[in-house]
């Protein structure tokens, strides 16, 4: 039998972090992008699978409408600590959205389509809820990187938190996002600081109550970050830990 992700899954991941101070935020890299590229400024925003929210915290705070969407009852209880009266807050099952055909303006997910074990059904409900002209922006790991190896063999241990993942290469998302009816505008490639393997090791120590330091050096991630601008962007595409992929729907 296949592996799935499941939402007891995500309810012990999120569970055994009781605040957000202890869960590493995404480095800013997705509202950083959009913001880039889109006005946000009284659109109508929605986050799938949003975890702790703080992307789009970040956009209501940029003057977007958002709305979250989690089906995880204790993700539901991060985001009710930090959403106030900023973003509204919906228990609802990704591939069937509790929303009316094109009601949104922009859609986003980080780190929810690799769970999926047929991932055109999640773009697909992105596409129906999204208005004409809107935007999807999607953001997954790349599959050309050592957290590949790292966490296939965690799941071949069934050791991995989340159950199950995949990974994608950017021209497969490109062309997972094409079949379901969207124009490719725009990617961006990142790695994450601290990276994956500091989490890891500072997440399994947290539990046996040794506490290191959230972010070990800002100096080395601004050198990090230098040497990676001077990189081709498509080296960076083939070679970042998580890549983000928008489409604009016709």
């Amino acid at each position: 039998m296949k592996r799935t992700s499941e939402k007891r899954h995500w309810d012990e991941f999120w569970a055994s972090s009781p605040g957000l101070d202890d869960v590493y935020a995404n480095d800013d890299r997705l509202v950083r992008f959009l913001l880039s590229q889109v006005d946000v400024k009284g659109k109508y925003v929605l986050e799938v699978g949003a975890g702790t929210g703080r992307d789009s915290l970040a956009l209501a705070r940029a003057g977007a409408r958002v709305v979250t969407v989690d089906y995880s009852d204790e993700s539901l209880r991060l985001l009710g600590g930090i959403a106030g009266d900023e973003m509204d807050i919906v228990c609802g099952d990704a591939l069937s959205l509790p929303f009316a055909d094109s009601s949104f303006d922009i859609v986003f997910h980080q780190g929810l389509l690799e769970h999926f074990r047929r991932p055109e059904d999640l773009l697909r409900e992105n596409c129906r809820v999204l208005r004409a002209g809107g935007y999807l922006l999607v953001d997954v790991p790349q599959r050309w990187h050592y957290y590949t190896a790292m966490k296939h063999a965690l799941m071949a241990a069934n050791r991995w938190f989340a159950g199950w993942e995949t990974e994608f290469s950017a021209g497969e998302l490109s062309r997972l996002m094409r079949a379901a009816g969207f124009e490719i505008t725009g990617a961006y490639g990142s790695n994450l600081f601290p990276p994956v393997w500091y989490r890891g090791v500072r997440r399994v120590l947290l539990k046996a109550g040794v506490r290191l330091p959230m972010q070990p050096s800002p100096g080395v991630h601004r050198m990090r970050e230098s040497v990676r601008d001077a990189i081709p962007h498509p080296v960076r595409m083939a070679t970042s830990m998580v890549i983000g992929v928008m489409g604009r729907k016709p």
